[in-house]
């Protein structure tokens, strides 16, 4: 049977967070899940490639990454040839700051990101070139009050990059997504619920309580997305997760996730993965570890 494997990672009760900087050849840590938020850098990563969630991105010389706790992750040799590859993971509790102080004004972008991450967030090159000192000074500081006061000031810089994007879907992670707009949030929660369904636009703007025209503006507007993109990214997210977790036919997972068409599914899948839902299931599967 193949398994994901949930890790007890080495952080302490009594630690803020822990840190490990080390070299190595090669990447061979199979796909796992733990509950800590995990910022991970790694240097001289070429053509490794990062699983996170339905997420497969290879990569280039460098790459950080910020996970929330309980998403499968994994980096992947893939098409690295190894050799001296850098790797700084810092792991800490996800209530490091606790609730009352992200709840405060000067807080709102820390606790936005914190609430992002539970679908991972990749770092791209600006941003990490933009903080690559401070997270080699993170390193190099003795363990203790000043290296906490560091890691929040690489978490509070982090928190504000434009320069980066979101890795799984929110359907994969079982993410629950928490829009501001009362309008937005009612069709979303009505897709989450029906993504199995036909769903009709007139039947999304009658829900908002507007033209069809108007609603799917209004949907772009708020959401930098499509309806259709959203629609499609939802169903995808929740047809990963089964070809990931269950043993149903690609067939059965295309209908059962409100595709009507078996080529458009294969056709639609290649174009936002990657790769074609087969090859999805036989990288994720071979990724866990055998029991």
């Amino acid at each position: 049977m193949n398994k994901i494997i949930t890790e007890i990672t080495p952080l302490s009760s009594k630690d803020c967070f822990y840190l490990i900087d080390r070299y190595k050849d090669s990447f061979d840590y199979p796909l796992h899940r733990h509950e800590e938020y995990e910022l991970n850098f790694i240097e001289n990563c070429d053509g490794a490639r990062r699983i996170v969630g339905d997420s497969m991105e290879e990569l280039g010389r460098y790459d950080l990454a910020l996970v929330g706790g309980g998403l499968e992750h994994m980096w992947d040799q893939y098409n690295c040839e190894g050799g001296r590859i850098r790797e700084v993971t810092i792991q800490f509790s996800p209530d490091l700051l606790g609730e009352s102080l992200l709840a405060k004004n000067q807080m709102k972008s820390l606790e936005l990101m914190f609430e992002r991450c539970r679908s991972g967030i990749a770092f791209e090159m600006p941003a990490i070139m933009r903080i690559y000192s401070r997270i080699d000074e993170i390193t190099r500081i003795q363990s203790g009050f000043y290296r906490v006061l560091k890691l929040l000031e690489i978490l509070y810089e982090l928190s504000f990059e434009e320069c980066c994007h979101t890795l799984a879907s929110t359907s994969f992670a079982n993410v629950k997504v928490s829009s501001d707009s009362r309008r937005v949030h009612k069709v979303e929660e009505y897709i989450n619920n029906n993504y199995s369904k036909e769903i009709r636009l007139q039947t999304l703007s009658n829900l908002a309580g507007m033209t069809p025209a108007a609603f799917s503006r209004f949907f772009k507007l708020r959401t930098g997305r499509t309806i259709s993109d959203y629609i499609i990214d939802m169903r995808l997210g929740y047809a990963s997760r089964l070809l990931a977790d269950s043993t149903m036919s690609i067939v059965e997972i295309c209908y059962e996730c409100g595709f009507n068409n078996v080529s458009n599914f294969n056709r639609i899948f290649k174009r936002k993965k990657g790769c074609s839902p087969k090859v999805f299931r036989e990288n994720y599967r071979k990724n866990k570890v055998i029991v």
